[in-house]
């Protein structure tokens, strides 16, 4: 079957010359070929091996795919695998699998082209966490059959909260005894124990079972019920509780260092002495899975819960105990009368009460008294001695509030993750002291000639000691147009602003006087004669200086006042502008009422409690009571599609946090359709609700075809609404469909939901597989035989339905009504069977109940003949 084609030369051949030679190769069929061409080349000879071989196919594929380890989190993953022909005609392959676990694979038989590769799409869902070990056999051509190991880790996405010292797990932290209004801080890690990012948050449980809340646990049963009318129940728990942060993104196996920061405050109750105890539960968990979250919703809109597994609770206990400071003598403390220069004491025991804190305390400086040591410890239960020390400056009885500061560590407002020292708690103290004055004996000596200015009405007699001099020498101290006693007649209607100077001022007239001012005698208001010194007194230039420099200050004053008043007006502008509040200031005298949370209406606490500081921590009330108020408001009909005002578009272009994305639900997270007919139309509601106090927009993702049907795909959420999206399922094919899709909130938050249903055919059901007729009694002989039989239709699509007899030998004498017809779905339909009686007519028959496009059931009935004698 080969063939040469070739001229041999004559002459040899010349260097760089060549013959050329050509062998054909005919097959004449399918099969391989061997030959050789001799070549002689003067002595040698050169054997040239020929095959013939014919085309074939060389297909390979990959013996594993392994999607490594994933999340339990509801998704369809897609892997691909790829089938390669290295021949030179096409190849055919055939993929079986009969396990569970592999939902899709894509295609399952097909040709791959010479030279090329075909891709195989195969899908797992990460429902259940379980590790996958599955396997699937490929046909390929001239290959044989080739086995491909599937390999998957589904595992659970875990939180676990570690010490940062010991770096195990931790159940519970104690913060122990704190005084109210002081804080301490504990640090964790929160430790992602999973193979993929997560958002997580914090929730404070406050309606939990075991919760305790300001409860004396070291106290009867008995008096525990008596106190618990006396407490406020509706404490914001947040306030006591910080977790800093409380939401935040972990990678892959990332630990976060968190800080957890307990402040008790007192409540208001009776007994002042009462220490509070307190049990809170603080849960990590992922962003939009939280334990109360919306799983499964029925048609009536009624929501169930599941606690999910992703999350992880810390148990949180401390104590609050007040401060038990007391002073002997005290608090009002009464000194011992005393003279000018003199000191008055009193020893003071001061004693700590607190059988758990000790105390550490700082008295504030009071004017006319003095304490030693003015600041200090004191250990529980022990006592310490100060000394009160009145020692006045001046004369007069002394009232003074003194005020004693007790230091401990409190949050720093400007940066949370800091304590310091600061006082947190005052006791005040009343000291009461009287300092008199002492009599002095006056001697008076001889005026020697000169009157000094201060001197008796004789100008004889001096007294020393009862007094000091002025540096000053008076000038003027009245307005002259404020006294009109003995003013001359020509000065009555002066009008000038003139100073009135005393008679014995001349001490002063010789200092530099001001020339723009007038002065006036005493009596008649005559215009003085002012000496003004040219060497002492102020030139034009600096007269005008000392006038900048006073208004330089005096604009300097004005403006720290007018700072201060507008600081104040924006103290009372932030104090006053609140939902509560509008700033009525309460009458003279008058004092407000005490008003519990538990006298407010419920409708006021829900509103009060909603989370709208985004800085404050979620709790479980607080979720609950927006939960309630979204769900009383259900819109669906009239929403748009797209962002429209302008005040939709500001709010659908926000990037939300975590914790504003934990209280958007979006659910239920699977959609289970159950048993599903091929060929038929099922609705399920995708329930939206926005727990914020802004619009957010949804977009559905949905590329696959069973679920093209669903509309409408995009929704803006007004604010604190309720609403839901219809999800068709129809499919043409049998067997169990598991498909997820997406969803995205404001065009850049993730979401998705996976939709489950298991496709069957259609099927009607037969209420008895076997039916005997027999007659009535009392009737007469010859009458039909007759039973009914029901036809059930457990399916969500109408099944049409036709009665076959089956053909025997002998003809039938069972007749069945209707013949055909149509059940409904979820419904039944009665039938009528009749035996008829004649001569030798046969008493069983058998009928076929034909579903179209369904499946086929037989019915076999009996006809029970009794014979009387």
């Amino acid at each position: 079957q080969f063939k040469l084609i070739v001229e041999n030369p004559e002459k040899p051949i010349a260097s760089g010359l060549q013959v050329k030679a050509v062998v054909e190769y005919s097959p004449e069929c399918a099969e391989d070929l061997q030959d050789k061409l001799i070549l002689l080349v003067d002595d040698d000879i050169v054997d040239i091996p020929l095959l013939g071989l014919i085309p074939y196919c060389y297909l390979e594929i990959e013996s594993e795919i392994n999607f490594g380890e994933m999340i339990a989190n509801n998704k369809v993953i897609t892997k691909e695998i790829s089938i390669s022909n290295h021949g030179s005609t096409s190849g055919m392959f055939r993929i079986s699998y009969d396990g569970v676990v592999l939902l899709n694979i894509k295609p399952t038989r097909g040709v791959v082209k010479p030279k090329s590769v075909r891709t195989i799409e195969v899908d797992i869902c990460t429902d259940v966490p379980r590790v996958i070990r599955e396997m699937m056999k490929v046909e390929l051509e001239g290959r044989g059959c080739t086995e491909v190991w599937i390999k998957a880790v589904v595992v659970e996405q875990v939180l676990k909260v570690l010490g940062v010292s010991c770096g195990k797990v931790l159940k519970c932290i104690n913060f122990g005894p704190l005084y109210f209004g002081t804080s301490k801080t504990e640090q964790i890690h929160l430790y992602n124990e999973s193979p993929e990012s997560m958002d997580w948050i914090a929730v404070l449980e406050d309606n939990a079972i075991g919760g305790e809340m300001g409860t004396d646990l070291q106290r009867s049963t008995d008096a525990g019920l008596q106190d618990l009318s006396l407490k406020n129940t509706d404490v914001d728990v947040s306030t006591l509780i910080l977790c800093i942060p409380n939401q935040g993104t972990l990678l892959p196996y990332e630990k976060s260092l968190i800080t957890l920061c307990f402040s008790p405050e007192e409540f208001e109750v009776s007994d002042s002495s009462l220490i509070q105890d307190y049990v809170l539960f603080l849960r990590f968990e992922t962003v939009g899975k939280r334990g109360g979250c919306l799983q499964t919703l029925s048609d009536s809109a009624t929501a169930t819960t599941r606690n999910h597994p992703r999350h992880v609770d810390l148990a949180l206990i401390g104590s609050g105990f007040p401060v038990m400071l007391t002073f002997n003598p005290g608090p009002a403390i009464n000194f011992k009368d005393c003279y000018l220069g003199e000191q008055a004491q009193v020893l003071c025991t001061m004693r700590n009460e607190s059988e758990f804190l000790p105390v550490r305390f700082s008295f504030r400086k009071t004017a006319h008294f003095n304490i030693s040591p003015e600041r200090g410890k004191l250990k529980k239960k022990s006592a310490k001695e100060v000394m009160f020390s009145f020692s006045p400056r001046q004369i007069g009885t002394f009232e003074m509030k003194q005020i004693v500061d007790i230091i401990g560590t409190g949050l720093d407002k400007n940066n949370l993750d800091v304590l310091k020292t600061k006082p947190f708690h005052q006791i005040y103290l009343s000291f009461f002291g009287v300092c008199k004055s002492k009599r002095k004996s006056i001697l008076f000596t001889v005026n020697p000639g000169l009157t000094p200015m201060i001197s008796n009405a004789t100008g004889q007699f001096v007294a020393h000691g009862t007094g000091q001099l002025s540096d000053t020498a008076p000038v003027a101290i009245l307005k002259s147009t404020q006294t009109q006693i003995h003013t001359h007649r020509k000065n009555r209607n002066c009008k000038d602003d003139a100073l009135i100077a005393f008679p014995n001022d001349r001490a002063a007239s010789i200092r530099p006087g001001d020339w723009n001012k007038k002065y006036r005698t005493i009596f008649t208001k005559t215009e003085r004669y002012n000496y003004i010194d040219p060497e002492f007194a102020y030139t034009d230039s600096e007269q005008l200086l000392r006038e900048e420099n006073k208004k330089y200050y005096a604009d300097f004053i004005a403006g720290l006042r007018q700072r201060r008043l507008e600081k104040e007006a924006a103290r009372q502008f932030y104090i006053y502008n609140n939902p509560v509040s509008i700033g009525i200031k309460p009458a003279e005298g008058l004092k407000s009422p005490n008003i519990s949370i538990t006298d407010l209406p419920k409708e006021k606490l829900q509103h009060k409690m909603l989370p709208l500081d985004d800085n404050c921590m979620l709790t479980s009330r607080k979720l609950a009571a927006i939960v309630s108020k979204s769900t009383n408001k259900e819109v669906w009909s009239w929403l748009s599609p797209m962002p429209s005002s302008t005040q939709e578009k500001e709010d659908c272009s926000l990037t939300l946090t975590h914790k504003q994305l934990h209280q958007i639900f979006i659910g239920p997270s699977t959609i289970d359709f159950g048993d599903v007919c091929v060929y038929s139309t099922t609705t399920k509601e995708l329930h939206i609700i926005n727990n914020l106090l802004v619009h957010i927009w949804i977009q559905l993702e949905i590329e696959i075809m069973e679920l093209q049907e669903t509309s409408p795909l995009s929704q803006v959420v007004p604010p604190l609404t309720k609403t839901h999206i219809p999800i068709v399922f129809e499919t043409n094919s049998l067997g169990m469909f598991k498909r997820s899709f997406s969803y995205k909130i404001n065009n850049q938050h993730l979401g998705h939901v996976l939709v489950v249903a298991n496709a069957v055919p259609i099927e009607l059901e037969l209420s008895a597989r076997e039916l005997t007729l027999s007659p009535v009694p009392g009737c007469l002989a010859g009458t039909e035989f007759r039973r009914t039989v029901r036809v059930c239709n457990p399916r969500n699509h109408p099944a049409g339905f036709t009665w076959r007899p089956v053909a025997t030998d002998r003809k039938t004498a069972f007749t069945i009504q209707p013949v055909r017809g149509f059940v409904e779905a979820y419904s039944d339909l009665e039938c009528e069977v009749v035996w008829h009686p004649g001569f030798n007519t046969p008493e069983t028959g058998e009928f076929t109940l034909c579903v179209r496009k369904g499946n086929s059931v037989k019915l076999k009935c009996f006809a029970k003949v009794t014979i009387q004698q």
